[in-house]
């Protein structure tokens, strides 16, 4: 497994948070799900707008694909490029260990 966490600097704005997020409903989310390979991704977000993508994916050409298959994608009716700046920096590293929780804590 690979693990690619993609990272926005933030601050960043209503504005540019409104247009991540349709962009990530409408046009990113349903063509990442469509590679194969790819297990889970989770959205981090801080208070100032700095998020992070954590993409889970049963190898490194997964997250390549999904990579390629994004930035292949075509702005929708509406989507303002000046609004999607793109990630600040993306990183890749293997999974090591996987550590299953289950139940509450205390």
């Amino acid at each position: 497994m690979y693990a690619q966490l993609t990272y926005f600097d933030g601050p960043r704005g209503a504005e540019l948070l409104a247009a991540a997020d349709f962009a990530a409903r409408e046009r990113i989310e349903p063509v990442a799900r469509s590679v194969p390979g790819t297990i889970r991704t989770y959205v981090l977000r801080k208070s100032d707008g700095a998020e992070i993508v954590l993409t889970i994916a049963e190898s490194e050409q997964a997250l390549a694909d999904v990579q390629t298959a994004i930035m292949g994608t075509h702005l929708l009716p509406g989507e303002d490029a000046a609004l999607l700046p793109g990630a600040d920096r993306i990183e890749v590293y293997p999974v090591l260990t996987v550590v299953e929780h289950t139940g509450a804590r205390s």
